[in-house]
């Protein structure tokens, strides 16, 4: 599995990334607004920082507006994924991306169905909101599974890139469900190595350490 940061936060993605797991990142409007900067400068650093892919979010809402923004992006570094949403028009912009040679990454998706589309698309990555679906009550990591299934039934190319993850059983779960990508807060990312009875073990290794005569 691949993991994403989501994230606008620089520093968040420098202390990722000296992990040695980081594999790309994901942004989207709310977070660049926590930034405080330009959203191209923004975007122009996350690029020239990771080697992997960089979700760069459209805020347009018809298709040629999705477009117009989606060729700008791509010109910002070749390691950019235009963030469409999974609408009507983000479909039609996404298929024309396809045909561009451009990478997508299609989100707010929270039913199989869009999902279906949106491989039929063409496009590189679909992000279903797994949070966002436990918080009405539905199993957010079902949709992963149906996901994963119909898509190995057809052998799309399109990656599952699970998205609204809040704690580390979303990733495992993803992981268990055979997701493609899994795009992780920083501070859950900070979870995924607690365990209570490795600090106790470290701490009684570096006890009894002491006791060793130097």
């Amino acid at each position: 599995m691949k993991f994403f940061i989501d994230t606008a936060d620089v520093g968040e993605i420098r202390q990722a990334l000296a992990m040695g797991v980081l594999d790309g990142v994901t942004t989207n409007p709310s977070l660049i607004a926590k930034s405080g900067r330009k959203f191209e400068e923004v975007i122009e650093e996350i690029c020239e920082l990771v080697p992997g892919p960089v979700s760069a979010e459209v805020v347009s809402t018809d298709v040629e507006g999705m477009w117009n923004e989606a060729q700008k992006l791509a010109k910002i570094a070749p390691n950019i994924v235009i963030k469409l949403p999974t609408t009507m028009a983000g479909i039609q912009a996404c298929s024309r991306c396809k045909e561009n040679d451009i990478k997508t990454n299609l989100t707010l998706c929270f039913s199989p169905s869009q999902a279906l589309i949106v491989a039929k698309a063409g496009a590189t990555y679909v992000s279903p909101f797994v949070g966002r679906l436990d918080d009405i009550s539905h199993f957010g990591m079902e949709l992963i599974e149906q996901i994963v299934t119909i898509y190995e039934n057809y052998s799309f190319e399109t990656q599952v890139l699970v998205a609204s993850i809040r704690h580390p059983l979303h990733l495992v779960e993803a992981a268990l469900a055979g997701a493609h990508v899994s795009t992780i807060p920083y501070g859950v990312i900070e979870k995924l190595l607690k365990h209570p009875l490795t600090d106790i073990g470290l701490e009684k290794f570096l006890k009894d350490w002491e006791k060793v005569p130097k």
